[in-house]
Formats: structure tokens, C-alpha cells, sequence
């Protein structure tokens, strides 16, 4: 127990080893579809469902 508490930063370096994952070329084909989907949603149904609300009158 000893060992840990006094470890110094050259042990304590020793298993800290991090590497990133590459992201699949389908993962970013699926989120580039998503994206477009919604923006085309968005143009689509939101827009003229908000410009409906807003200029009908009560």
C-alpha cells in the first residue's frame, strides 16, 4: 500500500496510455443522413406549421 501513496509521477505515467477510436465510415454516413433529414424536416413541416400559427387569427 506503501508503493501507491508514494509513486512517483514517472510509475505513475506508466499505465496512462490513451488512444482514440477512428469512427467508421457508415457511423459518419448515418449522422451526415440524420443532419439532412432534419434540416430538410425542419424546412419542410416546422416552418410552414410556425408561419400558420403566427399569422392566423384568433
Amino acid at each position: 500500500m506503501s508503493d501507491v501513496e508514494h509513486s512517483t509521477i514517472q510509475t505513475d505515467d506508466k499505465f496512462h496510455h490513451y488512444s482514440s477510436n477512428t469512427i467508421p465510415w457508415y457511423v459518419r454516413l448515418m449522422w451526415l443522413g440524420f443532419w439532412i433529414f432534419t434540416v430538410v424536416y425542419t424546412i419542410r413541416f416546422l416552418f410552414p406549421a410556425i408561419q400558420v400559427e403566427l399569422f392566423t387569427k384568433m
